[in-house]
């Protein structure tokens, strides 16, 4: 993870996390079969990383605080992002993550399509808002209105671009990592009416 976090996940091989470690990549064979079994093995610490939802919980107060801790997990982690989704040997802490998730919608009411897009559309919310706040071309140190006015757009020609800026940015902490929670309620508030409507059907 370390190599990772300097390199990007291409940079992940037997050899540069052996040096990182100051060993002979051959020592690594020892510990893992090679680069995928590294790879699995770093998928399950990521995954650990992330709230487990509990049985029982409300199944919107679970899908928040997992939505949350995955981002923050990633944010720190972009690069992990192509990795979780790609294994084809999940490990026991992926699944234990993935079965868990189901198990609060199910038995929360959900049945099993409408929990199954329950889960692909928050975890796709979740993956989708990290890439792009990891490849903003501003920082929030930085600061978005700096950017905006470095691009000094026409109004006459982006009326409603110019407009946004003007009303969100101008004189405005706007930091688009605060869109996420907007952004996320958005995803449960429909999930909450089909829900309901699923309820309201079997009633």
């Amino acid at each position: 993870m370390t190599v990772a976090d300097e390199g990007g996940l291409s940079a992940v091989s037997m050899r540069t996390v052996a040096r990182e470690l100051g060993v002979e990549a051959m020592s690594l064979y020892h510990h893992v079969d090679g680069k995928d079994a590294m790879l699995d093995a770093i998928a399950e610490e990521i995954f650990s990383r992330f709230p487990l939802a509990e049985l029982g919980a409300p199944w919107r107060q679970a899908l928040t605080e997992r939505a949350q801790g995955a981002r923050t997990v990633l944010a720190a982690h972009p690069w992990a992002l192509v990795l979780l989704e790609s294994r084809v040997n999940p490990g026991p802490t992926v699944l234990r993550q993935h079965d868990r998730v189901l198990g609060v919608l199910r038995t929360n009411g959900f049945d099993v399509p409408l929990a199954g897009h329950a889960f692909s559309a928050v975890d796709a919310y979740v993956y989708g808002f990290v890439l792009s706040e990891s490849n903003l071309p501003f920082t929030p140190e930085a600061g978005a209105e700096e950017f905006a006015a470095g691009l000094a757009l026409p109004a006459y020609e982006y009326p409603y671009l110019t407009e946004f800026m003007a009303v969100m940015l101008a004189g405005h902490d706007y930091d688009y990592g605060d869109e996420f929670d907007f952004g996320l309620e958005l995803v449960l508030d429909q999930l909450e009416t089909r829900l309901a409507e699923l309820q309201h059907g079997a009633g």
